[in-house]
């Protein structure tokens, strides 16, 4: 009995000491919402806590067309005032190109306190508001203005914390949102992964809150869908220029564009199977 009160004494002594979250709450990322014992976790995430090194400022300095499709397959990773991590493989991205763009907060090369973090270093977020009540998060690349929009997330780990989230911005009882609801959409995505104002002009390069890890097996030219951006209003030719990116065939997309694929795949971009 004392040799056994021993052990006990040094799990105890090690699980304090860990950096690793409580048992509990392990448990109940790992499970389902009705009890499910199978893992909740997508068959990325495994390989990912493997390579879990962040991005760093070298990777955001492209062009912005290039930082939009480079972000496919990425993973943005946000780690909670409790400890707690949420893991998300981006699916969908926006590119807003500056001054030309007519659809661009920047447009005309126009700098405001608002805007100030798409002229800022390759790297920085750009949060703003819309509707007065939601967010939307980008990420600045070169490229005077230039910014991409985060679109939607694949949820990968904290997919409970990320229901919590996005339940208390919510009014009324609702039904719990399924996986595919959670991150399908900018403002949803903060939401899950509550971004608000204050995330604003952050740099993923060194913040301790949020940052990006590199993917697993990311996609190819032929498994990206290139097709116009969303709610953007009558920007003339703006309005039809291809600047939307997403993975075809996930379900975690917003919106999916099946002329565009139908498009794609009678010109050979990729097969239509």
């Amino acid at each position: 009995m004392p040799r056994k009160r021993k052990l006990l004494a040094q799990l105890s002594a090690l699980q304090s000491n860990s950096s690793f979250p409580p048992l509990n709450a392990l448990e109940k990322l790992s499970c389902t919402p009705d009890g499910d014992s199978s893992p909740k976790n997508s068959k990325y995430f495994a390989t990912e806590k493997k390579n879990s090194s962040r991005l760093e400022a070298d990777f955001f300095n492209q062009p912005c067309i290039s930082l939009a499709k480079s972000f496919l397959g990425q993973i943005l990773v946000r780690k909670l005032p409790d400890g707690r991590e949420l893991w998300g493989r981006i699916v969908e991205t926006e590119a807003y190109l500056g001054g030309e763009d007519e659809a661009s907060h920047s447009k005309g090369g126009k700098q405001t306190l608002r805007n100030a973090a798409m002229f800022m270093a390759p790297g920085t977020l750009y949060v703003y508001q819309i509707y007065g009540i939601y967010f939307c998060v980008n990420v600045s690349s070169q490229g005077e203005g230039a910014a991409v929009l985060l679109r939607s997330l694949e949820p990968l780990e904290g997919l409970e914390a990320m229901r919590e989230l996005r339940s208390a911005s919510r009014k009324g009882p609702r039904k719990p949102l399924k996986d595919g609801q959670l991150c399908n959409g900018p403002s949803k995505l903060c939401q899950a992964f509550g971004i608000d104002k204050a995330f604003d002009q952050r740099d993923l390069a060194e913040d301790a809150a949020i940052w990006m890890v590199p993917g697993h097996d990311l996609p190819g030219e032929q498994d990206v869908v290139a097709t116009t951006r969303i709610g953007i209003g009558n920007r003339g030719e703006w309005s039809q220029k291809p600047l939307r990116f997403y993975l075809r065939g996930n379900k975690f997309v917003s919106v999916v564009d099946k002329k565009m694929e139908r498009e794609m795949g009678a010109s050979g971009h990729f097969s239509c199977a």
